[in-house]
């Protein structure tokens, strides 16, 4: 069952339910945020939205006819919504909102308002957020940047920690195999394609070792700016994030890695070898922190290196989290 306040998130914040040429498109971040301010500060929730006529909702919420309209038929398409929930139940797929207590609280605490407003997920939704590992890189790999995604991934399996990637071929595909082949878990954030990674993973899903996740629609294409946009996702989750090779100046991997440097999520490690590609020796200019290769202890050691290794996070202020 999704709360009245979660179907209030999906009607106005997500694709489902909505035609292929909608006369009017979801509200973005930067259209719900503000709106989700005002509910607060009119103590009202989500789904108090559901019972406003047009015009009440244009007045209390100071807003133009034109945006006014579009929430409210935004909003009647709740059928068409119920209609598409049941087929992805079906299909093993569930959503989440920014306003369920089970949302991952460290993307309330690490991004604020920019945390997605909604959440896809199949299999084990309780590991998006548990101490772990975010493995990032391209996915043309040397034989070092192999064998270190298949360390980190073998040592997550070992030790217990949870191993987050972005679920793509190369870096991500090596890491997280190689944490379930340990008997291990993870966590894949997704840029596209949850309904086909869901036939896929069936396996690892049905033992309650994996988690699929995304911010995107379900059955979304491949698109660079939402591969770009779900980077900051995996680093949000995890305790360390470890980049394996990136470009320089230029990529996914490399605009992730600079962003999280610049906000102080995780602390970053860069894979350290004699052939490391110039992205990598950028970033450790940059302030990451080296890691080495080949890692010289034991892969269930490695989470208690990094602990050791990694610089203190600066504290960062509280605020209230929006819906």
């Amino acid at each position: 069952m999704i709360s009245p306040d979660s179907q209030t998130l999906l009607l106005l914040c997500s694709q489902l339910g909505l035609p292929s040429e909608p006369e009017f498109s979801p509200l973005t971040l930067r259209e719900w945020n503000p709106l989700a301010r005002k509910l607060q500060a009119l103590s009202l929730r989500p789904a108090d939205l559901l019972d406003l006529p047009q015009a009440e909702l244009q007045t209390r919420f100071e807003v133009s006819t034109e945006h006014a309209t579009r929430v409210a038929r935004l909003l009647e398409r709740s059928g068409a919504l119920a209609i598409v929930l049941e087929r992805l139940n079906n299909l093993g797929i569930y959503a989440f909102t920014r306003a369920d207590k089970d949302y991952p609280e460290k993307y309330r605490q690490r991004l604020k308002d920019s945390a997605p407003a909604v959440l896809f997920y199949a299999g084990e939704k309780a590991l998006l957020g548990q101490p772990g590992i975010a493995v990032v890189g391209s996915r043309h790999l040397d034989e070092a940047g192999q064998d270190c995604a298949k360390f980190v991934g073998n040592a997550c399996g070992l030790s217990g920690q949870v191993l987050y990637s972005g679920g793509a071929r190369g870096v991500d595909t090596l890491s997280m195999e190689s944490a379930l082949e340990a008997r291990g878990t993870a966590v894949s954030v997704l840029a596209d394609s949850l309904e086909k990674q869901v036939k896929v993973q069936k396996e690892a899903l049905s033992r309650g070792d994996l988690c699929l996740v995304t911010p995107y629609s379900p059955n979304a294409g491949f698109s660079v700016g939402a591969a770009m946009g779900r980077n900051r996702l995996i680093y949000c989750l995890a305790d360390y994030a470890i980049v394996v090779a990136s470009d320089a100046e230029t990529g996914g991997t490399w605009a992730g890695a600079t962003e999280t440097l610049k906000n102080n999520w995780v602390p970053v490690f860069v894979l350290e070898h004699n052939a490391m590609p110039d992205g990598n020796k950028l970033l450790l200019q940059k302030g990451a922190l080296a890691f080495p290769h080949p890692f010289k202890d034991k892969p269930v050691k490695l989470s208690d290196w990094l602990k050791g290794k990694a610089a203190e996070l600066p504290a960062q202020p509280n605020q209230p989290s929006l819906f």
